[in-house]
């Protein structure tokens, strides 16, 4: 046995470093992981997506409004933000993106008018860390609010998807960043909430410390399969058994579908770009 050898001998077995996305990818399609995560370069992306400019104009006013001195947390500022952050990518024309940039105005001005700008979030787009025996977590959470003697997960979303208590339930992100998030501040963290701003609607879920516990086993287990894939490669399997497609209806949302003839032939009609907005999601005032 040679000096590395005893060196390595006993060493610990190396943490797979992960975000809720990376388990998510890997989740929902390992050939669209393989693309993100393996492959160097990264294949080329399709174009930029409408809804995403929107969810990410959206995320970046909120953040800069609670940045914002106290007296100056108003609804018309964070009209003003969204306008100065706005990203107008993906839209089918300039009067598209106009349009929704003022729809996005409305929603924010009208979201943080519910909200009291007194009451200071222990966190705005807040990193959080854990590890576990398998796992090297790291997150970054919306909004982490106090209530009371416990903290709150909050994620914003803008998508035309309406939003139940399984939504809250059933998120893997979300109970990830509860978890990571009592380790970080040493603080009980069992309540996420959605908060969907095209309605109003806000959904809560209030895990336990064994939901808790489940979803971690669940994220370990996808880490496992992720984490193993390039010895099985090294082992000689092929990339198609190792990192298969997953072909289905959310081939048409992938943005490396040019790169998958799986995904493309999964999808009957190629999506524009701006096929995601919500055109008639109607505000909870409304309903």
């Amino acid at each position: 046995m040679t000096a590395t050898q005893l060196d390595l001998a006993g060493m610990p077995a190396r943490l797979f470093a992960c975000t809720p996305s990376r388990l998510a990818t890997w989740l929902d399609c390992p050939r669209r992981y393989k693309f993100v995560y393996v492959d160097r370069p990264m294949p080329a992306k399709g174009p930029p997506w409408a809804h995403n400019s929107v969810g990410a104009s959206v995320h970046a006013a909120l953040a800069a409004w609670w940045s914002l001195p106290v007296a100056r947390r108003t609804p018309a500022a964070a009209g003003g933000l969204v306008r100065s952050k706005w990203i107008g990518l993906g839209f089918r024309d300039d009067e598209q993106a106009a349009q929704w940039r003022e729809r996005a105005v409305e929603m924010v001005s009208g979201y943080v008018e519910r909200l009291d700008p007194y009451d200071e979030p222990v966190g705005v787009e807040r990193t959080v860390a854990m590890r576990t025996p398998a796992l090297a977590f790291s997150g970054r959470i919306d909004r982490l609010d106090r209530r009371g003697d416990e903290l709150v997960v909050v994620d914003y979303k803008t998508g035309r998807h309406v939003l139940t208590t399984d939504d809250a339930r059933g998120s893997l992100a979300l109970a990830l960043y509860a978890a990571a998030a009592a380790r970080t501040l040493r603080r009980r963290c069992l309540a996420v909430e959605l908060h969907h701003l095209p309605t109003g609607r806000v959904v809560r879920w209030e895990h336990t410390e064994e939901t808790l516990d489940r979803q971690l086993a669940r994220a370990h287990d996808i880490a496992a399969e992720a984490a193993a894939a390039p010895g099985r490669m090294a082992a000689g399997d092929d990339a198609d058994s190792v990192y298969p497609p997953r072909p289905g209806p959310m081939c048409g949302w992938c943005d490396f579908a040019a790169h998958c003839p799986q995904g493309r032939a999964a999808v009957a009609t190629p999506r524009a770009p701006w096929s995601g907005l919500a055109e008639d999601i109607a505000p909870l005032d409304d309903e």
